[in-house]
């Protein structure tokens, strides 16, 4: 029963947020000892030199900062409370002004928007469910910027409290992977009981959206949106790049459910307003089937009870509804009855054996087609006759629909098609028995079927049949059959298979491999040379050095080294010789106050000078380059004769040649490389290799990708499709590798041609949409939306 807006709802609302830092404020404590044991292990591997030293320094950083972090954030937190609420009623823009934003203060803010993403992921209805009772509580359209239930707010606290505690962000980075594990679920728990309190309280136990849903513009044909998501004020967000596509969307109703509201560094990234639309299509599905099936019953169709029972009736050992995945882990399943099951088993073997037959059937695909997709249509109406629960018979329609979706799907090769239509009776066993797969993106066995269905999508029926790629879909369909009793784990086991043999299966040409081999040592040269450059700064940081030597060895010289590691190996006789001329050069060019010193450089200087030759003729400095450099070379070598400048003491150059020797265990193997000089000529001139095959699109001079756009870079899937505009010319290709250091992106379309882009270029020509995703939206979210779509138009179906 809902109680009337009264002088009480401002305290209950500031009581709800109290509730609320009190619960999450206790993982603080633990979240620090996490961070410690993480640490600790990491400081006690066996590493090179390099890693085992910054193992400790992290340990040490953090053993010394620990408590103080603790106690700012906790004392912080606790404070935030006071100020939540405070803006209610007032303008969220009234504020509004522009300035400058410090580098720092973004870095900030994009270690925080990771954290508060993570939390935003799994804890979205819930989430949307509070935003809506608060705004009703206070009477405003949206939570203030600093709320202390908004996500990011928690967040931000986090990392700003990290960093006044003198800790480093690179190190925030190396251990954000532990801050959320620990903290997610206990601040998705905080919001489900905060939930659970107001609607003790009487605080909108149902809430009905359509009270929420307002329209922009004069016509009634816009988009509806919901107060608080991130498309009030405006259109629904589109996929990332493209057009909306038409027929595939759903009813204004459901494109006016957003699960919360964008972050603010990130939130109106083409990847972040994708991620918001697909969470939307899941959130609508949520309230379409609570609305009809009564909350009691949605409770264990599409949420996650704390008790639990495995699909064969037992209760499953630890982790056995999980198996990673970012699905959920266990301690979501929910009951699933022996005889339910056995039904389901049965339509499953017998829509197999008919499958096989469609197979092997002659005539036309879509007859053929359109006969299995009608054969599967009637085996689900009797699976659902047979369902125990109203729950049960929801999962069983919906589940149907996606895949009637899926099965119509044209641009999918029939074959595929055909293998598709087998999971769906696996899919709907784990949908049953864990119902998070209705809740999240990242549930296995939904990315499982997109990242198949983005794959074979862009291929004829011609090219996918008989195919490697054929065979391993029939294998991972064949495999899930196999184990039904392992849930979500077989879907993740077979995901992480599949990904695994994309990456063999699509860079397995001889062309494709000349290119990856010839990218990827290009990268490795880049870096190393980068990170020699930083060392021998390093090594003559405090040597008198001319700047004329300087320069030769932080430009030319650190190239050759690098070239020389990649060809010859790091401690390969010719590179070891290399890396001993710096020291050398380094020596021959300082002050020579006494004869013997001069004497010994007149001797050794032909061998000196032919080595630094031999060094520019590898890296391609010939003729009157090369010259030009020997010139420069020798003056400063006769004005060292000259000098009355202290010379470099002798164990210092001893000291330098060592470190020289071993120059790969100080530097570190992260890459960071984000200027290679990379063009076909280089490529030829560097490695021997003739570029020709290859369409290189390197990193414009002086040109600054955004950060949204470089973390979408970084979050393409290889196999996944793209239409490529390039020098006015348009072509279909596909993502066919990522270089270890994420630096270049192989790209191959289908007459033969490869694009290696790097990774700034890659960012912008997603911006500038040069580079658009040929699916706009995933498989299963767009068979959501279609299944959504049935239902909003004939919701008898659900049940009947």
């Amino acid at each position: 029963m809902s109680i009337a807006r009264s002088a009480s709802f401002p305290q209950l609302a500031r009581e709800t947020r109290e509730r609320f830092v009190l619960a999450t404020e206790g993982v603080i404590v633990p979240l620090a000892q996490a961070i410690r044991d993480r640490l600790t292990r990491q400081a006690s591997e066996i590493g090179n030199a390099r890693a085992m030293q910054e193992s400790r320094d992290d340990f040490v950083a953090f053993q010394g900062q620990a408590t103080q972090w603790v106690s700012l954030a906790q004392t912080g937190w606790r404070k935030a409370v006071n100020t939540s609420g405070a803006a209610a009623g007032t303008s969220s823009t009234g504020g509004l002004r522009l300035e400058l934003i410090g580098d720092d203060v973004m870095e900030s803010n994009i270690l925080s928007s990771r954290l508060a993403q993570a939390i935003q992921d799994k804890a979205s209805f819930e989430l949307s469910d509070l935003r809506l009772r608060i705004q009703h509580l206070e009477g405003t359209s949206e939570l203030d910027a600093h709320d202390v239930l908004r996500p990011e707010t928690l967040a931000k606290l986090l990392v700003d409290q990290w960093l006044a505690a003198g800790l480093s962000r690179s190190l925030w980075a190396r251990v954000q992977d532990t801050v959320q594990q620990q903290l997610v679920g206990v601040v998705v728990k905080a919001y489900e009981d905060a939930n659970a309190f107001l609607v003790s309280k009487g605080v909108m136990p149902e809430i009905d959206l359509k009270s929420f849903v307002r329209r922009t513009g004069a016509s009634g044909s816009g988009p509806a949106t919901v107060p608080g998501s991130p498309y009030a004020g405006g259109t629904a967000a589109q996929g990332p790049g493209s057009a909306q596509r038409q027929g595939s969307d759903t009813s204004q109703q459901t494109r006016a459910f957003a699960p919360s509201a964008p972050l603010a560094t990130t939130g109106g990234s083409p990847l972040m307003l994708a991620r918001q639309r697909a969470q939307t299509a899941l959130l609508s599905l949520k309230r379409f089937v609570a609305a009809r099936i009564g909350a009691a019953d949605m409770s264990s169709t599409m949420s996650s009870p704390q008790s639990m029972t495995g699909m064969d009736g037992r209760a499953p050992s630890a982790g056995a509804g999980g198996g990673g995945g970012g699905g959920g882990g266990g301690g979501t399943s929910r009951a699933f009855s022996n005889t339910f099951a056995g039904v389901i088993a049965d339509a499953e073997a017998a829509y197999r054996m008919a499958a096989t037959q469609y197979m092997q059937a002659s005539g036309e695909e879509a007859t053929i087609i359109q006969q299995a997709s009608v054969d599967l249509r009637r085996r689900s109406a009797e699976i659902k006759k047979r369902a125990p629960t109203t729950a049960d018979k929801a999962t069983v329609e919906i589940v149907a629909l996606m895949f009637q979706a899926i099965l119509a799907e044209e641009r999918i090769p029939f074959s595929a098609r055909v293998w598709f239509a087998r999971l769906q009776m696996p899919v709907l066993r784990v949908a049953i028995a864990e119902p998070e797969f209705f809740g999240t993106l990242q549930h296995p066995a939904r990315m499982l079927i997109d990242r198949m269905g983005s794959c074979v999508m862009g291929f004829d029926a011609a090219a996918i049949s008989g195919s490697a790629l054929e065979g391993e879909i029939r294998r991972v369909v064949q495999v899930i059959e196999q184990y039904p009793e392992t849930g979500q784990r077989v879907f993740k086991l077979v995901f992480d298979e599949f990904v695994a043999f994309l990456g063999r299966y699509l860079t397995q040409s001889d062309a494709t491999q000349r290119v990856m081999s010839v990218a990827q040592q290009v990268e490795q040269k880049e870096t190393m040379a980068i990170q020699y450059t930083i060392e021998l700064r390093k090594m003559l940081n405090d040597m008198p050095v001319r700047d004329e030597i300087r320069e030769f060895l932080f430009k030319i010289w650190a190239e050759v080294l690098a070239i020389a590691a990649l060809r010859y190996g790091a401690q390969g006789e010719q590179t070891v010789m290399l890396k001993r001329v710096a020291s050398e050069l380094v020596w021959a060019a300082s002050a020579k106050p006494n004869r013997a010193d001069r004497a010994r450089v007149i001797q050794d200087l032909p061998q000196l000078l032919q080595r630094l030759r031999l060094g520019m003729n590898l890296l391609g400095i010939i003729d009157e380059p090369q010259e030009a450099h020997i010139k420069t070379i020798g003056a400063t070598l006769s004005d060292a004769f000259l000098s009355k400048t202290e010379a470099i003491p002798p164990a210092k150059i001893e000291a330098m040649a060592e470190r020289l020797a071993h120059l790969e265990d100080f530097v570190s193997d992260d890459g960071g490389a984000s200027n290679l000089p990379l063009d076909a000529n280089s490529i030829e001139l560097l490695l021997g290799v003739d570029a020709a095959s290859i369409e290189v699109v390197a990193d414009a001079p002086g040109g600054v990708a955004a950060e949204d756009m470089l973390e979408w870079a970084h979050e393409l899937q290889v196999g996944n499709w793209f239409m490529l505009d390039h020098n006015d010319r348009v072509s279909q290709v596909q993502f066919v590798w990522r270089s270890d250091r994420k630096q270049l992106h192989l790209f191959a379309s289908a007459d033969g041609r490869s694009f290696l882009i790097q990774v700034g270029r890659l960012a912008n020509y997603l911006q500038a949409g040069l580079l658009v995703p040929a699916e706009e939206e995933t498989l299963t979210v767009r068979a959501t939306r279609e299944a959504l779509a049935k239902l909003d138009a004939n919701p008898e179906r659900l049940l009947n």
